[in-house]
């Protein structure tokens, strides 16, 4: 439908049903971005919004990055499409290599997929394929984490433990048991950075596995920082009694870093900021830069040898996808991580860092915040629910925010930011200035 100019917004919104969005709240009044340059959106009214959220998370170096729009641009001029299955181009198997080489060392494959859905997907799959091919058919069962958060698949859903995400959609995948969650505020309120409270929380890991029989257990999916459900910390050696657990019972360890790769810490994958080597890594969003769908599983070469047995002209793993290492993505993504290199984000999102923490608990004395979480340019500030209407509070924050000329993103009644690691001290002034008059004045 052809826009009016001189207000670009569509005359009929009824079609689009829109991902996890108060569709009825949205269409009496649309908040439509039209535009976006660096750290700002445009507005379909003129206005200019300080990204706060990279997106979701996914536009780690801000946006409309000349590198990437002119790799895009070039390839769709050159090679459009080439199929996935038993052909190849030559940009994937390029963009392999240079994540294989800033990837932490175990990991020396690469399978392409279009999401940090399919990527989570897909590492459920070869795990559980890697314990047959390994003579471990036993072992089936996986096992996530309470306000986990791994996309939307049925599978996904399944480890994940965002109970709005699973109650709606039956009893999911079978052969599923759940961590608990890490979120301890009586102990580690207002903590910056890793919480000290919470170690023994993966010991529960042994427990589950004791229910369950080591035998039967294929692998354990955690986000290293978990993002989606609130910005979560993982407690002091949490993450290091993990490994050490699944790796005394054979179990294979994955990170989910779809949020916390790329930069989101200060280093390329979580598992460098915190020294815990996984078996896999899934991760998108930064990979492209957001601009194209585009996700990838990592894994260790003993993972990937496991399925390199039996003719060579026979297929290893019955999986993958018809976009996996799409040509045009795949130019986004080498572009995306020229960019990142060259500008040296990583290394900025690390300098920036502690700036960025004292703004963020800054806020720690403004009305209705009950705590602060934060590590590398990631935030999460918690408020106390209205009673009896909860998220309301966290979701006025963020019309008001809209209409201050801020993006912020919520959850539940979570105020959580991930800027573009372009972010200058002058935006965070700004971001942390207008949050702070906005929770001021907040009912």
């Amino acid at each position: 439908m052809a826009l009016d100019r001189s207000n670009p917004v569509p005359n009929d919104l009824s079609a689009f049903w829109m991902p996890f969005t108060a569709n009825r709240q949205f269409k009496k009044t649309p908040r439509m971005f039209v535009s976006a340059d660096g750290m700002y959106y445009k507005t379909s009214d003129g206005r200019d919004v300080l990204d706060g959220t990279a997106g979701l998370w996914c536009c780690n170096a801000g946006h409309n990055r000349p590198k990437i729009v002119e790799a895009i641009r070039q390839q769709a001029g050159e090679l459009d499409y080439a199929p996935a299955f038993q052909m190849g181009h030559p940009k994937a198997f390029e963009l392999a290599t240079r994540l294989r080489d800033m990837a932490p060392e175990p990991m020396e494959h690469v399978f392409f997929t279009n999401s940090g859905s399919e990527s989570v997907e897909t590492a459920l799959k070869i795990a559980i394929a890697y314990q047959r091919a390994i003579g471990q058919g036993t072992r089936t069962r996986l096992i996530g984490r309470e306000r986990g958060y791994h996309g939307v698949n049925f599978g996904g859903i399944s480890v994940g433990g965002i109970v709005n995400n699973r109650k709606f959609f039956g009893s999911l995948l079978t052969g599923v048991d759940h961590l608990p969650h890490t979120h301890l505020p009586g102990q580690n309120a207002f903590s910056r950075g890793q919480p000290e409270h919470g170690a023994h929380l993966a010991d529960e890991l042994e427990r589950i596995v004791a229910l369950h029989g080591p035998e039967t257990v294929a692998a354990v999916i955690v986000e290293p920082m978990a993002g989606s459900t609130g910005v979560l910390m993982p407690p002091k050696g949490y993450l290091q009694r993990l490994r050490e657990i699944t790796r005394k019972h054979g179990i294979l360890l994955i990170f989910d870093e779809v949020i916390t790769g790329f930069g989101r810490l200060g280093s390329s994958f979580a598992a460098d900021h915190f020294d815990v080597m996984p078996d896999m890594i899934t991760c998108a969003k930064g990979l492209t830069n957001g601009v194209i769908p585009m996700g990838a599983v990592l894994a260790t070469k003993e993972i990937h040898d496991a399925f390199m047995h039996g003719p060579e002209e026979a297929i290893e793993l019955f999986h993958g996808y018809t976009y996996s290492g799409n040509p045009i993505a795949s130019a986004a993504g080498l572009a995306t991580l020229e960019t990142y290199k060259e500008e040296g984000l990583f290394e900025r999102a690390a300098e920036l860092a502690p700036y960025w923490e004292d703004a963020v608990h800054s806020l720690r004395d403004c009305p209705h915040v009950i705590d602060i979480r934060n590590m590398g340019l990631i935030a999460g500030i918690e408020l106390d629910p209205i009673a009896g209407a909860p998220t309301k509070r966290a979701f006025s924050a963020f019309l008001q925010a809209y209409e201050n000329d801020v993006l912020i993103r919520t959850t539940g009644d979570i105020i959580a930011l991930s800027p573009p690691l372009i972010i200058e001290k002058h935006h965070i002034d700004t971001l942390f200035g207008k949050l702070a008059d906005i929770l001021k004045g907040l009912d």
